[in-house]
């Protein structure tokens, strides 16, 4: 039963965020777009260096890429990079000497990254379609790991730090932006895919 409940939250979500890919400029049930960026912390004139196709759809909690350390030449894994604003960021820190991966479960989301990173043209990012504890990436291939906002959306945490502990080389880094509940949530509330989210 958990197992079911975990592949319909996971569903929920996915069908949100796909929904916030198409639709950005229609309400959601979390903060969508560049208003969003800019309120915490990504300077405007970055974010006018952007393709608007990833920024309109931002969907992140944190500058993550802004404040990470991302040496030259680094390979650099952004997971649940949604429309890539956070990886197009990444692949002009670490240079064409570098690389960025991009991983997400939204096709939708991907499709905008796709599209940036064309209209951007760096040679060095890469986008793929995946869940987030079974990563398309060898052992010990990333030096940095990005991760803005998805551990709170994600029932299998576990899978997720596993996976982040096989891929990220000995001595990298991995940063990680999340929203966290300060309060004490009561049983009577559910965990179902209608208050996952919000």
């Amino acid at each position: 039963m958990e197992e079911e409940q975990a592949c319909l939250l996971t569903d929920a979500v996915r069908k949100a965020y796909s929904a916030a890919a198409e639709r950005p400029q229609e309400k959601h049930a979390f903060p969508v777009g560049r208003s969003f960026a800019e309120s915490i912390g990504y300077p405007a004139e970055l974010l006018d260096s952007l393709p608007a196709v990833c920024v309109e759809a931002f969907t992140g909690v944190s500058n993550v890429s802004v404040f990470a350390e991302i040496p030259s030449g680094s390979t650099v894994l952004d997971l649940g990079c949604g429309a890539g604003l956070d990886a197009l960021i990444a692949a002009r820190r670490t240079g064409p000497e570098g690389k960025v991966i991009g991983v997400d479960f939204s096709d939708s989301m991907l499709a905008r990254a796709r599209n940036a990173a064309g209209e951007a043209a760096p040679l060095n990012v890469e986008f793929h379609t995946a869940d987030a504890t079974r990563l398309p990436v060898s052992d010990s291939a990333i030096d940095v790991a990005l991760v803005n906002g998805i551990f709170n959306l994600n029932p299998n945490r576990d899978g997720i730090f596993r996976e982040l502990a096989r891929v990220v080389r000995p001595g990298g880094t991995v940063y990680a932006a999340e929203l966290v509940l300060t309060g004490t949530q009561t049983a009577s509330v559910p965990q179902n895919a209608e208050n996952w989210s919000t």
